[in-house]
């Protein structure tokens, strides 16, 4: 990983071949690291997306997963989701391809998911410890090793990209919408989500409760999603509790 610039993530790099999952080696060694430590594997046996979620990590892609130590109120932690969406976003903007937010966390390419973004993290009601960003992108996968509902760089653009330089993009990307998160300018990260977004969309929201279905207009200042309900109510949607679905 010679070459990149950024001033705190990827300032050390564990790289491996294989491994069975990025976000669960980082959580193991994340006490012990410095901010920014970045690991990076060719191949993940067992990724995984919310609620441990299957995400298949085969050669040509990038999964990775880096160590943040923002000193922020743990309440602002479901942001840091949102950095990986804008940074991921921004980076595919910068290579060609215009992508568009899922919220809270999956992008998409003409309708079909290329990146999966996870945070977790260990911290109490006042104190963060840490929390892991992870970022699995599609980029040279073969459409036979993706599921139907996902695309990769390579079969968008019908070319494959030297992994490398989509990695210096992405994590100069990154670094730049973290740097903001730490500067507390959450007004200017929602704002850039909300222009990648998908919103004003009718959705169907699925949790352990239930079922509704509403439109979605917006998040708010901690990322909750506001869904307006057929009988005119305002809902907030939290992260983490629901599985959202286009109606």
């Amino acid at each position: 990983m010679i070459g990149v610039s950024t001033k705190i993530l990827g300032r050390k790099i564990i790289y491996f071949q294989e491994i069975d999952s990025t976000n669960e080696y980082a959580k193991r060694i994340a006490m012990e690291e410095e901010e920014g430590t970045l690991i990076i594997a060719d191949v993940q046996r067992k990724g995984h997306g919310r609620r441990s979620r299957e995400w298949a990590s085969p050669r040509g892609g990038i999964w990775m997963s880096v160590i943040l130590k923002p000193d922020v109120h743990p309440r602002h932690l479901i942001k840091i989701v949102f950095v990986g969406a804008v940074g991921v976003v921004e980076a595919l903007e910068a290579l060609g391809v215009e992508a568009k937010i899922k919220w809270p966390n999956d992008i998409l390419v003409n309708g079909k998911k290329i990146c999966g973004i996870l945070a977790e993290g260990k911290y109490s009601e006042s104190k963060v410890d840490y929390i892991i960003l992870g970022v699995g992108l599609n980029i040279n996968v073969d459409k036979d090793a993706l599921p139907p509902e996902a695309t990769s760089l390579k079969e968008i653009l019908g070319v494959e990209l030297p992994l490398m330089d989509v990695f210096k993009v992405l994590i100069g990307k990154l670094e730049h919408w973290y740097g903001i998160f730490k500067r507390q300018e959450h007004d200017i990260l929602f704002n850039r989500w909300r222009s990648h977004a998908i919103l004003n969309r009718k959705v169907r929201i699925l949790s352990e409760e239930g079922e509704f279905e509403g439109i979605a207009w917006d998040v708010d200042e901690d990322g909750a999603l506001i869904v307006e309900t057929p009988d005119g109510k305002m809902e907030k949607v939290i992260y983490g509790d629901v599985s959202l679905r286009y109606a």
